[in-house]
């Protein structure tokens, strides 16, 4: 099986780590979650991380293809359009992001001008799909639980898996955002669990477990079924269906998820501006 080159870029503000995916045969690339910087308490938005990523492919001169998006992410605002407009690729998702779109679509009083058909991404993926990175084979899975849009790229021997899992000594996602489901999560991650024991897994964000000193984003298949603390060594899906309910009813909302919300679903774009070409987001009271 082809093993990609993977870069990885942690932007520690957030916990995320995004990562370029590269045919070794090739040029062709893969840029996944990418993060845009922003600072709440300013409402400003910063490029340090994206620009990371768009001077590592320059450099290389590699061939960006895709800006994959795993889900729509609630603690960190999307870079890919910035990145697209500097270095190209088209914008995917899973094609259940109009589910997410119609949710917060009404939490945010978004009206009918907000198009909640997905047309915002480039090309909506649903599980089975494949698609190519130059001759590197990438194929889709529908890994819902944390959100009914969530996706695991499996590219040659490497799951991206985005918040569906997290290293082993640190779990699972978190499955209590509008649409999200502890039973359906535990369901997403048998199927990733079916893959080679050697497949490396790739994941979303690391937040250093009790114990861990460094932050760590690969693992394998084999490792999380072997040791992964919340699904691990045959954890039973009733088990771990009250281990993750109890567990999401003390954890407080993400820091960023009210503009990070806002703009995910709309591709890593801004609301409109008003008249005078200034944007806002709203906060919607009592309704999160």
């Amino acid at each position: 099986m082809t093993s990609p080159e993977v870069t990885a870029f942690f932007d520690e503000a957030t916990n995320t780590i995004s990562y370029v995916v590269r045919d070794p045969e090739g040029d062709a690339c893969a840029v996944i979650d990418s993060v845009l910087d922003f600072d709440y308490a300013s409402g400003r938005t910063d490029t340090r991380s994206a620009d990371a990523i768009i001077a590592f492919v320059r450099k290389r001169d590699l061939r960006v293809e895709w800006l994959l998006e795993s889900h729509v992410h609630a603690d960190h605002l999307s870079a890919a359009p910035y990145i697209q407009l500097a270095v190209g690729g088209k914008i995917g998702i899973g094609d259940h992001i109009k589910i997410v779109q119609d949710t917060f679509g009404r939490v945010f009083n978004e009206g009918a001008e907000f198009q909640r058909d997905g047309s915002q991404f480039d090309l909506l993926f649903s599980g089975g799909d494949s698609f190519q990175i130059g001759q590197l084979r990438g194929d889709v899975l529908h890994t819902p639980g944390h959100t009914p849009a969530c996706l695991t790229y499996v590219i040659g021997d490497a799951a991206f898996v985005g918040d569906t899992l997290f290293m082993p000594d640190f779990g699972t996602a978190r499955c209590d955002f509008p649409g999200g489901s502890s039973g359906t999560l535990y369901d997403s991650i048998q199927k990733i669990l079916t893959l080679p024991d050697e497949t490396r897994i790739f994941v979303g964000h690391d937040y250093k477990a009790p114990g861990r000193n460094t932050y760590a984003w690969e693992t394998t298949v084999g490792e999380q079924k072997a040791t992964n603390i919340h699904v691990g060594a045959g954890a039973s899906r009733d088990d771990f269906v009250t281990m993750r309910d109890t567990r999401d009813a003390s954890l407080a909302m993400p820091r960023l998820i009210i503009p990070s919300l806002q703009v995910n679903m709309r591709a890593g774009q801004m609301p409109a501006p008003d008249d005078k070409g200034d944007v806002f987001l709203k906060v919607p009271v009592n309704k999160l």
